[in-house]
């Protein structure tokens, strides 16, 4: 079985094709620009096919689809002969709202349930829902198409956790409450990790650390997310490439009357102008801020230093909620490659008996333990693989 994995933005689109008959990746891509001019990179894993890099027109997203097949099924870059070969298409929708706490084939109801979720994801979820449609009008009705959602894994939090401490009926009339995200990511990871460990999820307590531009961690207890950092909306938990973050909300009204400022740029401030970003002056990118604190920028380690110690003080926290932990696992874009992000997060650990080997720690771009025999919590790096989950629920809903 074959299916062709989306994941639609606003005017991009990324997408695998994986044969789900020892999950092998085919093919990769990226479309850019899309109602701009239009850019589509489509990189064949397979055969020994070149890689396609060049201005496509895509006014639209079906045009991005429709440039998507034609590279999968062409003779110089394809790795599939047709489109009969695509069993199914995964789509990747950010916001399930309380509706959704699995994956689900699409029908026409669970497209209005997307839509009525738009609010609280206005940017993400009309983007899903085009790649979507989109996906119809190139590929027709025949082809079964299945949602997997970020919030879904989530859903498993107890009220407790997940409840704000305002008015009850903003929750029961509004759906006013922590939703958190980035759950592909955390419910792969945790599953890999009990792999390795080479013991039952259902026995585990691990930590979660998703850690890249936008930044969440995950209490996954015997499997399941019990608490997360991320809330309402993506802006909230620790502070990101631009995101604020946790803030006391007295500061929103203060700034927004001292200076005159509104609603929508303040949340633009808030989503894209703070964070490392707004600490330090420098950038957004974790890479840069290195560079700058080696070069003896102070602003800049300050939100390194900042960075490390939400992530500790977030994670610490989770230790004390689920009663304990197993593993902790870093992932993600600064999870996965800044060692020295790893090594400054796991010195908050010694209490809990962590010691982390820096020889294992130096290492990239594979699941590897780099805590030492000894250390009473094992540590992880494990690459994040969301579309490979995305690929996985398609199979097992539409196969």
């Amino acid at each position: 079985m074959k299916v062709l994995v989306i994941n639609a933005g606003s005017s991009s689109l990324k997408y695998q094709l994986i044969d789900m008959d020892g999950e092998v990746l085919l093919a990769k891509g990226l479309c850019e620009r899309i109602g701009i001019d239009g850019h589509l990179k489509h990189t064949p894993l397979v055969g020994g096919k070149p890689v396609f890099n060049e201005d496509v027109p895509m006014p639209t997203h079906s045009e991005a689809i429709a440039a998507v097949i034609d590279k999968l099924t062409s003779e110089e870059y394809g790795v599939v002969s047709s489109m009969k070969e695509i069993d199914a298409v995964g789509h990747r929708v950010v916001h399930g709202g309380e509706k959704f706490a699995s994956s689900v084939l699409i029908t026409d109801d669970v497209m209005e349930a997307i839509h009525e979720c738009i609010p609280f994801a206005p940017l993400h979820n009309p983007a899903n829902i085009t790649g979507i449609n989109a996906c119809k009008a190139v590929m027709g009705n025949d082809v079964p198409m299945v949602a997997v959602f970020d919030t879904a894994f989530h859903q498993t939090m107890p009220p407790k956790a997940y409840m704000y401490a305002v008015p009850y009926n903003y929750y029961k009339k509004d759906g006013v409450r922590r939703y958190g995200f980035h759950g592909t990511s955390h419910r792969y990871v945790s599953s890999r990790c009990a792999e390795l460990m080479g013991k039952p999820i259902e026995e585990l307590k691990i930590i979660s650390c998703h850690m890249g531009n936008g930044s969440s961690i995950c209490a996954v207890d015997g499997g399941k997310s019990v608490d997360t950092s991320m809330g309402f909306t993506p802006l909230v938990g620790l502070p990101m490439g631009t995101r604020a973050g946790d803030l006391d909300a007295g500061v929103i009204q203060y700034l927004m009357h001292k200076d005159g400022i509104g609603v929508d740029e303040m949340l633009n401030i808030l989503n894209k102008k703070s964070g490392v970003l707004g600490v330090s002056g420098v950038s957004s990118d974790f890479r840069d801020l290195d560079m700058a604190a080696a070069d003896g920028n102070d602003r800049a380690q300050l939100a390194l230093d900042m960075f490390a110690y939400w992530v500790a003080k977030v994670a610490g926290s989770y230790v004390a909620a689920m009663n304990g932990v197993d593993a902790i696992v870093f992932t993600a874009g600064v999870g996965e490659n800044s060692k020295s992000m790893r090594s400054a997060i796991s010195e908050y650990f010694k209490y809990l008996g962590v010691e982390i080997d820096e020889e294992a720690n130096s290492k990239r771009g594979e699941d590897i333990c780099i805590s030492t025999p000894d250390s009473k919590v094992k540590v992880f790096v494990i690459p994040t693989n969301e579309e490979l989950v995305i690929a996985r629920d398609t199979k097992a809903i539409a196969g």
